[in-house]
């Protein structure tokens, strides 16, 4: 693989296979519109370089978490559409109007602030129907659909709620909360309505609404219990350091917390949590960890994730180097099964990904 800078870890981002996720995803949508959701700078991966990619792909309407991304997105698509999720205050306004951003006002305090400081300027009203996060209650939706007049002030151009439990198909709360948002959006017929996440969108089409905000699902990681996660989108590797042969009954790495069975060939990898590569990832005598892939078979975890080193079992590995590079996760360790070795999920691993690893981007789409 080609490197352009000194680095442990490194990684492949194809963004290609994120287009291509996102355009799977708007045939199983349709006819809704399919956003993208690219917050924690796209989820770890870069807004600069997935955004391009999404809009290239056709996708139009993009949710951040904060004004600073939006201001990203807009850099990278300046005719986009860019909801902001974590809502408004008055000392942002001037963000939002020179980024033309829209707000996700979330409490009645942030829907009289935006009407007195910005009105008649689009934003988007998110109601609360069960994850009891961020939302205007029933009560307090119901009180806004009776004021036409503030309505209009605060000039909404979305109604939108966001499912707790999608990832699991079958949980009541899911069925509960759809109820919910229905009874609610009765109340703002004229307005486009948003529920599903990724997760959401394998609901079923009675979840699709006018628009979905697909995020996890995006990038490949898994994003429901009984669905095979989309084509994945990030690799991540780094160089075989050091091979040993350790022998049995000795520890492996910090606080000895991992004794060998049997004589051990062991490589010493250049990554480590100061990578992103979670730390509880590593094995102790009562507890397996995650594993990499080297020359076509997996390599467990030996013992602790240090900060920036990596111990692996290639025993019986044949023709394995110093200089080496080992698949630490992508199209063979999928990030999931990493992440649930480290007690997590793929959605900390993808956004807790270092700034000091190197960015390598493939399949840039083709300038229009």
């Amino acid at each position: 693989m080609k490197v352009t800078a000194a680095t442990g870890l490194t990684l492949t981002i194809d963004l290609a296979a994120l287009a291509e996720n996102w355009t799977r995803l708007e045939a199983l949508a349709a006819p809704a519109e399919c956003a993208a959701v690219v917050k924690a700078d796209a989820y770890g991966i870069g807004i600069d370089e997935a955004v391009p990619a999404l809009w290239s792909a056709g996708c139009r309407t993009f949710f951040v978490a904060l004004p600073e991304e939006g201001r990203q997105v807009r850099a990278a698509a300046p005719d986009a559409t860019i909801y902001v999720l974590n809502g408004y205050f008055p000392d942002w306004t001037e963000a939002f109007r020179t980024h033309h951003l829209r707000p996700v006002l979330n409490t009645f305090t942030a829907l009289e602030s935006w009407a007195q400081h910005a009105p008649g300027e689009p934003s988007a009203i998110q109601v609360d129907t069960g994850m009891n996060r961020l939302g205007l209650t029933l009560h307090e939706a119901l009180e806004l659909a009776r004021r036409p007049e503030f309505l209009a002030r605060v000039a909404p151009t979305l109604l939108m709620s966001h499912l707790a439990c999608a990832d699991e198909r079958g949980h009541a709360l899911n069925q509960s909360q759809l109820m919910l948002f229905e009874e609610i959006k009765a109340q703002f017929p004229d307005l486009p309505a948003s529920l599903a996440n990724s997760a959401g969108i394998q609901l079923g089409a009675d979840y699709h609404f006018d628009m979905v905000r697909p995020g996890i699902a995006l990038y490949g990681a898994a994003f429901a219990e009984d669905r095979p996660p989309l084509a994945p989108v990030v690799t991540a590797k780094a160089r075989i350091l050091q091979l040993r042969d350790v022998a049995a009954g000795d520890s492996i790495g910090y606080g000895a917390a991992l004794h060998l069975r049997e004589e051990t060939s062991v490589a010493i990898v250049a990554a480590g949590y100061a990578d992103g590569y979670h730390r509880r990832a590593g094995s102790r005598d009562d507890h397996d960890g995650a594993a990499a892939w080297i020359r076509g078979e997996p390599a467990p975890v030996l013992g602790r994730v240090s900060m920036d080193l990596i111990a692996l079992d290639v025993s019986g590995r044949v023709g394995v180097t110093e200089g080496d590079w080992v698949e630490l996760f992508g199209p063979n360790v999928p990030i999931d099964e990493v992440a649930e070795a480290a007690g997590t999920i793929g959605y900390e691993f993808m956004t807790g990904l270092s700034r000091r690893a190197e960015r390598v981007y493939v399949n840039r789409p083709q300038a229009a």
